[in-house]
This record gives C-alpha cells, structure tokens and sequence, in this order.
C-alpha cells in the first residue's frame, strides 16, 4: 500500500479539494480512493485570492502575494489535517502530498511563459510533517508546454477503454476535455469557461456564489446575437495545446459585449449555453460517438447537462460518479496520482496535450 494525499484548489476558488489515495501501478486499479473532504475558504481568503487574480490590480502585489502564499499554505496543511483527522490513517503512513496550489496567474503565451500557484508547500510540510510535492506546471513550461491541462495524463489511467472512445470533460472554473481514443495519442485542453463567468455574473447581480442546479439560468432566454458575440473571441477557434484562465474569461472580458443593455438572467442563460456549445464543437471535432464522463463542479447543473445531452445526442454522457468516483475528487486525485509518479521518477506530462517538447517529470519536493 502507497498512500498519497492530493490537494486541489480550482480557479472558482470555492474550497481546498483534499484526497487519500491508495496508489498501485500494477494492480488493474491503479488509483483507489480511500477518504476525502473539502474545507471551504473563508470569506476574505476568497476576496484576497479574486482581488490578487484581477488582471486590474493596483495594490502593492509582491506583498500581498507572499502574506497570501503563507496563509495558504497553512489552510492547504488544515485540510489535510482534517482529512487525517477523519481517516483510520495517521501521517506517518503518507509518502507525500501533492499539492496543486492556488492559480493566481497563467500566461502561456507570454514572451517568457509562466505560471504561478501559491499555498507555500514548505508550510505544508512543516505543518503536516508530510513530505509534500509541488509546482507542477512550471518544468512542463520551461519544455515549451503551456503547463496545462495535466490531468488527462490521470484521466487515461483511469478511464481509457481500448474498445470505445471516451471523453472527460471537467467543468471546473475553466471546462477542458480530455479526449481518450480506442488508439493513439491522448488529447486535450482548456476549451473556454465553465463555471467561472457564470459565477462572477451571478455574484454580481444576485450576491450569490454559483447558480445552484443553474436554476437561474434556466429561467433566463438564450441571446443569440450575444451568444455570436461571445464566440467571436480568438481563442474558441485556436488550435490547440491551448489552455486558459480567468486572466482572460472575466468581468472585464465581458463588459467589451455591451452587455448591461440585456437583462441579466438572459445573460446568465447565455453565458451557459456559451459552456455547452464551446465543449460540445470540441468534442465533436475528435469523435462523432462514445462516453462522455463529466467531472467538476458543472457536473452537478443539471441545466448545464441537459444542453450538452441536446447537441450531443450521439454520445452516452454520465457522470464520474457512474465509475465510482464523485465529480469533486477528479481533480486532487490527479494530484495525489502525480506526487507519486514525482516520487518514483515517472514522467506527468502529456506532450499531445500541453506541446512540450518532450515528457518530463513534474513537481518539486518540499521534505518534511
């Protein structure tokens, strides 16, 4: 038994995402869940970590970004005391965390590409007394990759079939696919926003988090000249390796559309449909049948999976869930999954999927 704990917080910055995983590379279940938990941010972390991801930002940032980092860092190590706290387990059992990190800027199309994730992971390790693994996108980067999406590597340990096509979407903050073929090369990117816009527009007008069930999206009329509108942005046609962020789907992105001059629910109801059309061409230019296997928060709107169910009416789309693992946990497993191929000098990256120029092994050790 290898025992690995991954963390995980998403660009919609609603919770720490922590996992107990029990990892096997030779057993025909390669990654077992065995616990998991989520500790939600509090109210002002959640401001801080907006406030610091607004491209717009004017307050002084070095400062502010490394109090942010320490604070992280001690919330990422609370959630997996709470885990431990929660599990048979005790921490000396753990080979590692890993720790994916807060996103609080990705510019793979910079002059010089970056990213950066905060949550210090030597806190982490002083904290737990865990070794802990960390900074996983940048080495993908420094190759010539856009560091970015690293979980269909994880997607096709778990879910690959060699007698149907299967494609994962997570609909997270940002939705990406993962397109897992019967043969052949394991694609995948970011194919635009998820969840994000959804939530910065119902939090503006309604003081809400997320549109619970996209019950007030449901309620509103699809634009369609707004819709055009929105698809009109470069990047939904870009080729891919792509990845992106709220650095580019925001507030600000959409204030360009004149959008005021529509009610709001409408805009909402948009928004979604944008979601749904966006991840619905990406996935019919690979493969015009198979399983589509939904993850992330988006999985749970069921608004949301019945206009993917509606242009998709050749696929068979499910859940995560229908494979024993719930759509909130995809994602730090993935993390647990890549501490461990750290760990054992094992290659993370996809060069199909993010363009580096070549595999490398991803992460740096923080010891205990």
């Amino acid at each position: 038994m290898a025992l690995y704990i991954g963390l995980m917080s998403g660009t919609s910055v609603d919770a720490i995402d922590a996992v107990l995983c029990n990892i096997d590379d030779t057993s025909s279940q390669p990654i077992q869940l065995i616990h998991s938990k989520s500790l939600a941010f509090p109210k002002v972390i959640q401001q801080q970590i907006h406030s610091l991801s607004n491209a717009e930002y004017t307050h002084d940032p070095i400062e502010e970004m490394a109090l942010l980092d320490r604070e992280l860092g001690e919330l990422f190590a609370e959630a997996v005391d709470d885990l431990l706290k929660d599990s048979v387990h005790t921490k000396n059992e753990i080979r590692a965390i890993g720790s994916h990190g807060q996103t609080i800027r990705h510019r793979p199309d910079a002059y010089h590409p970056f990213t950066i994730q905060i949550g210090n992971p030597h806190s982490i390790a002083a904290q737990t007394g865990i070794a802990t693994i960390a900074d996983f996108r940048t080495r993908d980067m420094v190759y010539g990759g856009q560091g970015a999406p690293l979980v269909p590597a994880f997607h096709q340990a778990i879910f690959h079939d060699p007698a149907q096509d299967r494609i994962v979407v997570n609909l997270g903050g940002i939705a990406n696919i993962t397109y897992l073929a019967t043969q052949g090369e394991v694609l995948g990117y970011d194919t635009g926003p998820a969840n994000t816009l959804m939530d910065q527009w119902i939090a503006r007008h309604q003081n809400k988090s997320y549109d619970q069930n996209g019950e007030w999206a449901q309620q509103g009329k699809v634009i369609p000249e707004l819709l055009q509108d929105f698809l009109g942005d470069p990047y939904f046609t870009q080729a891919h390796p792509k990845s992106t962020g709220r650095e580019h789907f925001n507030l600000n992105w959409l204030k360009q559309f004149a959008i005021d001059s529509y009610q709001p629910v409408d805009v909402q109801a948009t928004l979604l449909e944008l979601t749904a059309q966006t991840v619905a061409e990406a996935i019919q230019s690979h493969t015009q049948e198979g399983k589509v296997i939904l993850c992330g928060g988006g999985a749970y709107n069921p608004v949301l999976q019945e206009r993917l169910a509606t242009k998709l009416t050749q696929f068979k789309i499910m859940s995560s869930q229908e494979f024993g693992i719930a759509p909130d946990w995809i994602e730090a497993m993935a993390f647990a999954w890549l501490a461990h191929r750290c760990l054992n000098n094992l290659s993370g990256n996809l060069p199909a999927v993010t363009g580096a120029q070549r595999e490398v092994i991803l992460g740096s050790i923080y010891p205990a």
